[in-house]
């Protein structure tokens, strides 16, 4: 039974009306990311933070999972071997389309975390910075999120999964964020088979061994069935 571990990127959500970072008319274009996303851009400005934060959470709330994300869910309930699906995206957009091992390394926006005491729990609608942490009552509340400068969550999870497949598939990634950005080469390194499905050529492609061009929502669905027929 062979294992499959699938890197998901902010391109598998696109579709779903997600921004990427790189969009021209993005929220993430409103603002410099040392502003939002770094521990210091709270610090300074914990109100603009959580207005950010809101946005997002908002946006990802009204989103749907699209073809791609429901082509993953299907390989995980059809595959005869395991698939673990390590995304960057703080959207639930796997789990509403059935997915059900799915790593978050980059946290996930309908959750909560205290700044002082690294409590987590549900997150609001709607994060204030007077919000009490309901463990030690401080105000130091933020998304559990993993900002620029911070360790992703789950590496003791992510490094023997990379040593263990059999197939590493990356979809919409830019190759630019690292740790994951070296996924592709180490599980290559490894002895997986490599494949990138992507919008356009990554920062990170010339570490795959075979690539598909394309929307997500048209390229991982064609993917998945040859996958699950061998």
């Amino acid at each position: 039974m062979s294992k499959i571990v699938i890197l998901t990127g902010a391109g598998i959500s696109a579709e779903s009306g997600l921004g990427t970072f790189r969009d021209e008319d993005g929220l993430w274009a409103q603002h410099r990311i040392e502003d939002v996303a770094t521990p210091e851009g709270f610090v300074r400005n914990p109100a603009l933070v959580q207005a950010f934060y809101n946005a997002r959470r908002s946006q990802a709330a009204d989103a749907r999972p699209n073809p791609a994300h429901q082509a993953l869910a299907r390989l995980e309930a059809e595959h005869d071997g395991d698939v673990l699906v390590i995304t960057q995206n703080v959207d639930g957009l796997h789990e509403a389309a059935g997915s059900r091992n799915v790593l978050h390394m980059h946290g996930q926006l309908d959750r909560a975390l205290c700044h002082v005491c690294d409590h987590r729990w549900p997150a609001p609608d709607e994060m204030r910075v007077e919000d009490a942490c309901p463990a030690c009552g401080a105000c130091q509340t933020r998304p559990d999120v993993v900002w620029f400068g911070e360790i992703p969550y789950g590496m003791d999870q992510i490094d023997p999964a990379l040593a263990e497949a059999d197939i590493f598939a990356a979809i919409g990634t830019s190759g630019n964020v690292y740790p994951a950005a070296a996924y592709g080469q180490h599980a290559r390194r490894m002895g997986a088979h490599t494949v990138e499905l992507n919008l356009e050529v990554s920062t990170a492609s010339r570490d795959f061994e075979e690539h598909r061009r394309g929307p997500a929502s048209e390229v991982v669905p064609l993917w998945v069935e040859e996958v699950l027929k061998g």
